[in-house]
């Protein structure tokens, strides 16, 4: 099996750590200088350390911290040439983290669905070892994306999943609104969120052909894509992913200045 290291087990550190650990592929060691958030993945790592050197011992190490915190972690972490050195930190380039390490860098744009095995993820790196997506397919779907694409990425899988909650949360307002108790409806809108999605994963139909075939005509459905499509929704959307986006960007710049 391989030997993954996460470093930093925050949200999306501990989420990665319970998609990897569920596959039963990887020895996975979990650190952190927080025994609290140590003890909250104790369950689903194999190792839980504060030694930083027993953490660096692994074929593969995630740097999962936020960027400004990755710039002042990335100076402790002596890896060699055989390594990989996956960094999850938005908005940090390649270039900015090769400057302090041998190890091959590649960039993952993770989200946190990565803890239940249906996480979205895009991979950046001029030479990307196969054990990384072999590892990040244990936690979801991956795709390779060149690092220029790593921006809207972050907006899109990375950011999205808060936006989808967003989302889930007006539908459920609005089943109760109708009358639905908040369980019932936040499940309802939760569970036809899922099926959607999995249907657009799965059809060879684009998604027009697929709120067609919802829509028949004189029903329920084309009366409420009727207000959709009159409504600035598709903008709005539009605007928050550009918003994460140019956030991503502002990263970068701060970590270039760095």
């Amino acid at each position: 099996m391989v030997r993954v290291s996460v470093i930093g087990c925050g949200n999306m550190g501990s989420a990665l750590i319970r998609g990897l650990a569920r596959s039963g592929n990887h020895t996975v060691v979990a650190y952190d200088v927080d025994p609290d958030a140590l003890s909250a993945v104790a369950d689903a790592a194999t190792e839980t350390t504060q030694d930083l050197d027993r953490a660096l011992e692994s074929e593969i190490v995630v740097l999962a911290v936020k960027p400004d915190v990755a710039v002042e972690v990335l100076p402790e972490l002596s890896l060699s040439a055989e390594q990989t050195l996956v960094s999850i930190a938005a908005g940090l380039p390649i270039d900015v983290i090769e400057s302090y390490t041998d190890a091959t860098v590649v960039r993952v744009m993770p989200n946190l669905a990565a803890e239940t095995g249906d996480m979205a993820g895009a991979i950046a790196g001029e030479d990307v070892p196969t054990a990384v997506p072999e590892m990040l397919a244990d936690a979801g779907l991956v795709v390779e994306i060149d690092e220029s694409e790593m921006d809207i990425a972050t907006a899109l899988n990375g950011s999205g999943p808060a936006f989808v909650f967003y989302l889930i949360g007006a539908m459920r307002d609005a089943g109760v609104d109708g009358g639905l108790e908040p369980a019932e409806a936040e499940r309802l809108a939760a569970q036809t969120f899922k099926g959607a999605a999995e249907t657009v994963l799965r059809s060879d139909r684009d998604i027009g052909e697929l709120i067609e075939a919802v829509c028949s005509p004189g029903g329920t459905t084309i009366e409420g894509m009727a207000v959709l499509r009159d409504s600035a929704v598709t903008e709005t959307v539009g605007e928050a992913v550009a918003a994460a986006e140019r956030r991503s960007e502002e990263l970068a710049m701060d970590a270039d200045d760095a």
